[in-house]
């Protein structure tokens, strides 16, 4: 058992949410992401100024890292589905539109006012349901298909000969980028979301020691511990 929450002086609570092997994962991922990106962009521009990295050197490493990120997922998969942290990645009816609505409002106007973020963090909702629809579309639609038109371009003995009319892996070659390009943009974007924190670092530091730091609502107190 360990200790997940404590009402501070100021009124604020600590909870334990992200366990260390969801850490070890996310950052092991994200440095995956960057490699990949750059050397894909490297491939794909490799006579403008894009190529950051040599052809073959980019190559090497693309193919390398490609292979990280197939084992990295298969794990995180495995993981998720025995702690049971996939259904964090599942928006939690009843009230999924209303609760939507309220974040949706709050990103656009009341961040800027002041106002409190509608969503708390806790062991069982870590996201707020826009997130875990994100994530969800994100982790178990689009790195699928990264991951599966990366295997087939390193065995493109797989690949069909024909498909929709092209060269077998002309169409897989498309899907590959496209959802990698979007993969890298949710990336990009997920390092600004994590800056509206209660402070600009806050949800970084979560990210680095498992634990969070927000405010207990008015008039309660809490004692809880969780496993």
């Amino acid at each position: 058992m360990v200790e997940a929450a404590r009402e501070t002086a100021d009124m604020k609570t600590r909870i334990y949410l992200l366990p260390l092997w969801l850490r070890l994962w996310h950052w092991a991922n994200a440095a995956l992401i960057i490699v990949l990106a750059t050397t894909g962009a490297s491939l794909h521009f490799s006579d403008s100024a894009f190529a950051v990295v040599p052809f073959a050197r980019a190559a090497r490493l693309h193919d390398i890292a490609g292979v990280a990120m197939v084992v990295l997922y298969i794990a995180f998969v495995i993981a998720n589905a025995v702690t049971g942290n996939w259904w964090q990645y599942v928006p939690k009816p009843p009230g999924i539109m209303e609760r939507s609505l309220r974040v949706m409002r709050y990103y656009a106007f009341g961040i800027m006012r002041g106002e409190r973020d509608p969503h708390e963090p806790t062991p069982d909702t870590n996201f707020n349901d826009m997130q875990a629809s994100a994530y969800l579309v994100v982790m178990y639609v689009a790195m699928p298909i990264v991951v599966i038109t990366g295997l087939i371009f390193m065995f493109p003995q797989t690949a069909p000969d024909r498909l929709f009319g092209f060269d077998g892996l002309f169409p897989v070659a498309v899907l590959h980028y496209v959802t990698g390009a979007a993969v890298v943009l949710f990336a990009i974007l997920h390092v600004y979301l994590g800056t509206l924190g209660h402070t600009a670092t806050s949800q970084y530091k979560t990210m680095i020691t498992g634990w969070h730091e927000g405010d207990l609502p008015s008039g309660r107190t809490s004692s809880r511990r969780v496993r």
